[in-house]
């Protein structure tokens, strides 16, 4: 029991002893580790101080730079700006230099203005007084002449007006005259087409005769059918054929009417077709019309390959044909067209023959040379110019296309073809009995050309001949000086322009003569 107490107090003691021994001995290790860790903070501490200081030597290093590279930009820049001013300075002063120069140039010429000013006042009341003096001495010169003359100055005016007037009436017929002249001979051809085209597409006349047709009817009864319940058969009718149809007072017939041949034909036979089956109205109206244009197309078609057939023209382009064809329906001065396209092409080929020229291309020129009178009342411009521009559209080779164009001589360059094809249209118009006009038109014509020559004063007498197209006239020699003649022809020439009507051109003749007799004895 003892023993085991003893044994316990000897391990109590030991572990007592083993604790303290333990506690000394971190104590002692503390020290120690306490003793290194200081050693390394103040190595750590000395590093630190060495590194900061080398940091704050190349920092001051690199201000030292950064002030040094500064400054030396301020000082580059500070020389430049000096030297800018500089240059300013140079640029105000010869400026200043400048404005001195001129403020002494403007003081000389002002003083040199106040002395022309001083000098202009002078002068100015000399002339005043020289114009009141003049004015007097006109006043007294006026005063004796009119007391010498023995008339007022208003006649004297008058008088002078009248001598001028009379001068220069005879000095603008001198150059009306000479200008007449020169344009005659500039001008003469193509004036007198433009004026036949324009006359021949739209005179009264020839329009009445040549854009109408006539369809008879059985009876007056018939009218009333065709005008139907509130005219809607007449208004059917115009609308599917594209004509004006009139009814008037006109005995058993109606009248068709319409720029376009080939419509007034279609209009012609459908209402003619209407009338023979008597059922009229807008439905048998449009089938009826619808057929007739088929067979019209057809008609024209089969004309116009009949006519190049029969010619010897071929490899025509088929809208060529169409065009040719139509000609049949159209009509100038009552010649038909088509009719004088076949003659001018056997004409000209005639001539082709004698001359030893291409007869072939001289039969195609002729035959095609109107056809743009199948559509110059659709299109502008002048027929040649027409037929020339489809000629080339469809094919036809230049030499043809330029016959076309210039086969009434409105100035182009000529060849030989068109100058044959001119020469054919020529003869074909001026055949007798082609271009024939109504016996009223013609009367008419020539007393209406008689009357306005004679309502101008000093005319003796006057005589329309060549059927109207030329009139001469016989002045009075002591009424009517020679530079009067002038202006009378050119008088004339304006009222006819402006009062008639009339295919081609009047020629004007004004006739002043002297006659002087005595006798032998």
């Amino acid at each position: 029991m003892i023993y085991e107490i003893w044994m316990i107090f000897a391990i109590v003691g030991c572990a007592l002893l083993g604790a303290l021994a333990g506690f000394f001995l971190r104590q002692r290790l503390f020290k120690n580790h306490q003793a290194s860790s200081e050693m390394l903070s103040t190595r750590i501490v000395d590093e630190a101080k060495k590194e900061a200081e080398t940091i704050k030597k190349e920092a001051i290093i690199q201000a030292k730079e950064n002030l040094l590279k500064v400054k030396t930009e301020f000082e580059k820049e500070a020389r430049e700006r000096k030297g800018e001013l500089e240059n300013l300075e140079k640029k105000i002063r010869a400026k200043e230099e400048s404005v001195d120069k001129r403020i002494d140039q403007l003081s000389l010429k002002e003083a040199s203005v106040e002395s022309r000013d001083k000098s202009l006042v002078g002068r100015e009341a000399a002339f005043n007084e020289k114009q009141e003096r003049l004015n007097r001495m006109i006043e007294e010169q006026k005063q004796k002449l009119e007391m010498i003359a023995g008339i007022s100055s208003e006649e004297a005016k008058t008088y002078l007006m009248q001598s001028m007037e009379t001068e220069a009436k005879r000095d603008a017929a001198s150059l009306i005259r000479k200008i007449e002249e020169d344009a005659k001979r500039m001008a003469d051809k193509q004036a007198r087409e433009i004026v036949a085209y324009s006359i021949q597409r739209y005179a009264g006349d020839f329009v009445a005769e040549n854009t109408v047709s006539v369809v008879n009817l059985p009876s007056d009864e018939m009218k009333g059918r065709i005008i139907g319940r509130e005219g809607r058969n007449i208004r059917a009718i115009e609308a599917a054929t594209g004509i004006d149809l009139i009814v008037d007072d006109t005995p058993e017939a109606v009248v068709l009417s319409s720029f376009d041949p080939v419509r007034r034909e279609v209009a012609r036979i459908s209402l003619e077709r209407l009338i023979s089956d008597g059922r009229i109205h807008p439905g048998r109206i449009e089938e009826i019309v619808k057929k007739v244009r088929t067979e019209v197309d057809t008609i024209i078609r089969e004309t116009g390959e009949r006519t190049s057939f029969d010619v010897g023209v071929h490899d025509i382009h088929p809208e060529i044909i169409n065009l040719l064809g139509s000609l049949k329906f159209r009509k100038s001065f009552s010649q038909n067209v088509l009719q004088h396209s076949i003659e001018v092409a056997h004409m000209t080929g005639m001539m082709a023959a004698e001359l030893k020229m291409n007869v072939k291309e001289a039969k195609r020129a002729g035959l095609l040379h109107d056809i743009g009178k199948a559509i110059d009342h659709e299109v502008e411009g002048t027929h040649a110019a027409i037929g020339a521009d489809y000629a080339r559209r469809f094919g036809e080779s230049p030499r043809i296309v330029q016959a076309i164009a210039t086969h009434h001589d409105d100035g182009r360059t000529n060849t030989l073809l068109g100058v044959l094809v001119q020469a054919a249209d020529t003869l074909s118009a001026a055949r007798p009995g082609a271009r024939r006009e109504m016996l009223e038109t013609y009367v008419k014509r020539l007393e209406e050309l008689e009357a306005i020559a004679t309502s101008f004063s000093g005319v003796d007498k006057c005589y329309a001949i060549q059927a109207g197209r030329e009139i001469r006239i016989l002045v009075e020699n002591e009424k009517i000086s020679e530079n009067d003649a002038v202006m009378l022809c050119r008088d004339i020439v304006k009222k006819i322009e402006k009062d008639l009507t009339y295919p081609g051109q009047i020629k004007v003749t004004v006739i002043r003569e002297t006659r002087v007799s005595d006798f032998a004895r």
